[in-house]
Formats: structure tokens, C-alpha cells, sequence
């Protein structure tokens, strides 16, 4: 009888023990999880909300967009001064390449907008997956929280079973002694 009785506490500790050593695991892999989460929403909030035009891609673009356009107008300004041209013809140059430059900034803005619907899309779809964990991680959290459960039951079974066997030895023996009277 004792022998079981230590048996059955045996396991109740090992349930118990088994359901707490999972639920600190858990609490670690969900602080992990949360601490992505703070990161990619860092990294959405960074990036979603940068200038395109100040981004070192966009400033090369519209760096030699500018020095062409100069370029350009100083080409015009000579062939002017050297051919007799008129002033309307520089100025119909200089126009053209104005809107050069505004078609080149624009641009710079149409893709800006691609990048952050690509960026929301990035965010979103990260989100999604690690909010899919976090629910993972509580279903296995009820699971393991279940299974100590029936453990500790099991073993609190077996060793109720265990005292009433030795009592019904005792009292099939004829040992049983009435405490009562």
C-alpha cells in the first residue's frame, strides 16, 4: 500500500511539474512571439511612412534627372547664342524639361505608393502568421493544461484504489478494527 501511494504522489508531482514546465515554455515562446510583433510593427511603421522622394534610389533619379535637364538648358542657352535662335525656342526647351523632371518626381510617387501597398501587404501577411502561432501556442496551452489535469486525476485515482484495495484486504482478513466503539 505504500508502495503505491508513493507511486501515485510520484506521478501527481510529475503532472504537476510536467504541466508547469510547459506553461513556462509557453510563457517564453509567447513573449518571443510578441516581441516579432513589436518588431514588425516597428518595421511597418518605419518603412510605410518614409518620404519616396527622400529615399537614396529616388534622389539618384531625380540627381541625374536635374543634371541632364542643366545640361540640356545649357545646350539650348549656346545653340541660341551661336545660331541666332529665338528666345522661345530656349524657353520651349526649358519647358520641356520641367515636365521632364515633374514626370520623373511623379514617378518617383507612383512607385512610393506601390511600395507601401507591397509593404502593408508584407506587414499583414507577418501579422497574420504570428497571430496564427499565438493561437497555436494557447490551444497547446489548454492541451498541456488538460493533460496535467488528467494526469494528476489518474494518479489521484490509482492511489485511492491503492487504500481502498488495502482495506478491503484488511477487512477480507478479518483485520478490520472497529475504531468507533
Amino acid at each position: 500500500m505504500i508502495g503505491s501511494a508513493i507511486g501515485g504522489a510520484l506521478k501527481i508531482g510529475g503532472a504537476i511539474f510536467g504541466g508547469i514546465s510547459a506553461s513556462k515554455a509557453m510563457k517564453k515562446a509567447k513573449k518571443n512571439i510578441q516581441a516579432q510583433q513589436r518588431k514588425n510593427q516597428d518595421w511597418y511603421d518605419r518603412r510605410y511612412n518614409e518620404d519616396a522622394t527622400q529615399r537614396a534610389d529616388a534622389q539618384r533619379v531625380l540627381t541625374i534627372t536635374q543634371d541632364n535637364i542643366r545640361k540640356r538648358n545649357q545646350q539650348a542657352a549656346g545653340v541660341q547664342a551661336v545660331t541666332g535662335g529665338t528666345e522661345e525656342s530656349v524657353a520651349a526647351a526649358k519647358a520641356a524639361n520641367n515636365e521632364a523632371l515633374a514626370d520623373a518626381a511623379s514617378q518617383i510617387a507612383v512607385n512610393g505608393e506601390r511600395r507601401k501597398d507591397s509593404i502593408e501587404q508584407q506587414y499583414q501577411q507577418t501579422d497574420a502568421q504570428l497571430q496564427n502561432q499565438l493561437n497555436n501556442l494557447e490551444m497547446n496551452k489548454a492541451n498541456a493544461i488538460s493533460q496535467a489535469v488528467q494526469g494528476v486525476a489518474s494518479a489521484g485515482a490509482g492511489v485511492a484504489d491503492a487504500f481502498d484495495g488495502d482495506l478491503d484486504a484488511k477487512f477480507n482478513k478479518g483485520e478490520w478494527v472497529n475504531y468507533g466503539n
